[in-house]
């Protein structure tokens, strides 16, 4: 018999809003980013859209620069 396997722990989902909020972006921007293909990766549930917490986290820290002349990444 094989042991049991550890409970997989799912972060909670961020709806558009909630993900707008927490970027302190415009829910409008958001929905341009993720037109573009430019904005943090999400996910699509029937219709709706949600956002992992760690997804945003990484897509800020991919746009941190450290001087005005660096170039904003894509």
């Amino acid at each position: 018999m094989t042991p049991p396997q550890p409970a997989i722990q799912m972060q909670p989902l961020l709806t558009q809003d909630e993900a707008a909020e927490l970027l302190k972006l415009s829910i409008r921007t958001i929905e341009r980013l993720r037109v573009a293909g430019t904005g943090p990766k999400f996910l699509k549930a029937g219709k709706s859209v949600r956002y992992r917490e760690c997804d945003l986290v990484a897509w800020v820290e991919a746009r941190v620069v450290g001087s005005t002349s660096q170039k904003e990444p894509a």
